[in-house]
């Protein structure tokens, strides 16, 4: 399973997002959607399961739930805006990806047998860092993730 994972769009979903998402079976939005426009068009895509960020606090995008967690090919999988307001241990709770948003730094790491992805920031370009989603290949006894910088 293909899954696209996009973060801190900040009301802006780029073309390019949209291309490189094209393939998805699923997409994952970690926050900061700041127009539910945003979450409307991935949906035209594939499936989406989307929660709130820091902008996200007042408005439309104000129902999304600030935490989810997904099962997909048997992976479960915790999405929440910050790292920093993690309060569960993913080993302990069976959780395979931890995915985060906020910090608009794409990251893939691994701790303790537990994937941290941060598909970067997909909206406007902040500093000098690059815009970004992420691709998580899932099968049943794996996932591979990769962080895909769009050309902007």
């Amino acid at each position: 399973m293909l899954v696209g994972v996009i973060s801190d769009t900040h009301g802006l979903l780029r073309p390019e997002a949209h291309v490189a998402l094209a393939e998805a079976e699923h997409i994952l939005h970690a926050g900061d959607v700041g127009n539910p426009d945003i979450l409307t068009a991935l949906a035209k895509i594939a499936p989406v399961t989307a929660i709130r960020g820091n902008v996200d606090t007042h408005g439309p995008c104000a129902a999304l739930p600030a935490t989810e967690a997904i099962e997909l090919e048997e992976h479960l999988i915790y999405m929440l805006h910050s790292i920093h307001d993690l309060d569960i241990h993913p080993k302990a709770a069976g959780i395979s990806v931890v995915i985060s948003g906020h910090s608009h730094k794409p990251l893939i790491e691994h701790k303790d047998g537990v994937m941290y992805l941060n598909p970067g920031s997909a909206g406007p370009r902040r500093f000098r860092l690059p815009v970004s989603i992420a691709l998580m290949t899932i099968t049943k006894t794996e996932i591979a993730a990769r962080i895909i910088e769009l050309a902007v």
